[in-house]
């Protein structure tokens, strides 16, 4: 992959300034060319997180229209969220090595094939297919869009605040996808929830062709992707990530779970002795693990996913099995934690530049974990403006603050090279932990969940906030938090 850096990306000299010694001006703004490569990064990272909540409150309908029991549907969600952390790793090495606008370009296809398939599926295996390649598709997307902005905008605060926008994009289309879901399953039909990415694929397509660098790709780098150490890899997270989820359908000790969980010991014990022999090349560089900044990300994220990122699937349950509103009903009642994630990412931005990136995700995730104590309270009310609207509009702002925060901290120490791998790392660990929490968060709340077992379950996901912003402050030097390194400055 070619990278810039942040000399040559801000500000070409010419030979008779140089000799002169003038220092080249930073660059704080963005260009034509900058907005339209943002414009098209953010649409495909939108579609990500999007489809991760938009299937929420269209599981009811799409149970009756296809016949599917409740442990059937639980993989309706879980085969985009299996898929994408086993294979966002190898997407990571494969955006790294063989240049990242070739693979954000067929992945893109991969996923826009899929969603279409989804929409058009007559039965539960097409469907979660179906979801199973959106969930591919996004695991390419990922690590290809961070290499890219690398790629687009040089080192400083013009990169930073690229991956803010784009951080913010990807927290409100979380955010979102469940007001979106609710609005297209009562207007038009489930279907649509996959529908609508189509349009949206074509769109960023065509954007990507024209304003994203090309990269290169290379023979050598073609053999250097190690596919039999990704191949182990890929398999030993499926697996694990799949006993995670058979966990919260069939339990801990079912054979479904258990035999998942023997298959992914034995895979990853084989990947690690694939990747340890003297003439292999190693799928995460061993120096990528050794970056502090990225170790203390990746526990946060896995964190975040499991407390602020589960409050998606305990509203919904709540909103519609408990106090039985519709989908549309559903999906309006989380706009409000669309707008608080918007301006949460807004705040960060400021906050980042003055106190710097340590401080900022610590009270982020601590506001975060205020909300979440707001709506176990409100769980023994009946109004929403009383017992729902505070917890939205509190864990939103401290979710939005955290979901921009820790792909700058987890990504500003490690080098262009390898920002592909990185951003993968922060991002497996995150679905990975969303499914860990899905998990226990099931068992939390039992077969028939009332607003006693709901409360236990906000309380669970606010401690673990709560250990999120523990790890912010111990895991991020102060070197770390300061000003210019908010900037992006290495």
């Amino acid at each position: 992959m070619t990278v810039q850096t942040s000399s040559t990306a801000a500000s070409p000299t010419s030979p008779t300034s140089a000799a002169s010694h003038t220092p080249a001006p930073e660059v704080t703004g963005f260009s034509g060319r900058m907005k339209a490569a943002l414009l098209a990064l953010s649409i495909a990272q939108f579609l990500v997180a999007l489809d991760y909540s938009i299937i929420y409150v269209a599981l009811p309908s799409i149970g009756s229209g296809l016949g599917l029991p409740p442990e059937r549907l639980q993989w309706v969600v879980s085969a985009y969220a299996v898929f994408f952390a086993s294979f966002l790793v190898v997407g990571g090495r494969a955006a790294d090595l063989t240049g990242p606008r070739r693979l954000f370009l067929g992945a893109l296809g991969l996923f826009g094939a899929g969603s279409l398939a989804a929409g058009l599926a007559g039965d539960q295996w097409l469907l979660v297919a179906s979801r199973a390649a959106q969930g591919i598709g996004a695991a390419a997307l990922t690590p290809a869009m961070l290499a890219l902005i690398g790629a687009a905008f040089p080192a400083g605060p013009v990169r930073s605040r690229a991956l803010a926008i784009w951080g913010a994009i990807g927290a409100v289309g979380l955010a979102a996808g469940v007001l979106i879901g609710g609005v297209l399953t009562a207007a038009l039909s489930w279907r649509w929830v996959f529908f609508v990415n189509v349009p949206l694929i074509l769109v960023t397509v065509a954007l990507a062709l024209r304003v994203l660098p090309a990269g290169e790709r290379t023979h050598a780098s073609v053999r250097r992707l190690n596919i039999p150490g990704a191949a182990l890899f890929t398999g030993a997270v499926l697996f694990l990530v799949a006993a995670l989820t058979q966990a919260a359908v069939d339990g801990w000790t079912s054979a479904s779970c258990l035999g998942c969980l023997a298959a992914a010991v034995a895979l990853g014990t084989a990947w690690t002795a694939y990747d340890r022999r003297p003439a292999a090349t190693p799928l995460i560089p061993p120096a990528l693990l050794r970056i502090r900044s990225l170790a203390g990300a990746s526990t946060m994220s896995a964190l975040y996913m499991a407390s602020v990122g589960a409050e998606f699937f305990l509203i919904t349950l709540f909103l519609q099995n408990v106090w039985g509103y519709g989908p549309l009903g559903a999906g309006i009642a989380f706009l409000p934690l669309a707008l608080s994630v918007v301006a949460g990412n807004l705040v960060t931005g400021r906050l980042a530049g003055s106190w710097g990136i340590r401080p900022t995700l610590a009270t982020g995730f601590a506001v975060g974990a205020a909300g979440l104590a707001l709506l176990g309270l409100g769980t023994s009310g009946s109004d929403y403006w009383i017992a729902v609207l505070p917890g939205l509009l509190v864990s939103g702002l401290g979710q939005g603050m955290a979901f921009a925060g820790m792909y700058i901290a987890g990504t500003k120490d490690v080098p262009d090279s390898d920002q592909g791998t990185a951003s993968a790392v922060l991002t497996t660990t995150q679905y990975t932990g969303g499914a860990m929490g899905l998990a226990v968060l099931v068992l939390v709340l039992g077969d028939a969940p009332e607003g006693g077992a709901f409360g236990r379950a906000y309380a669970l996901t606010a401690v673990l906030a709560l250990v999120a912003a523990a790890v912010a402050l111990r895991t991020l030097t102060p070197r770390t938090a300061s000003a210019r390194d908010a900037g992006g400055e290495r």
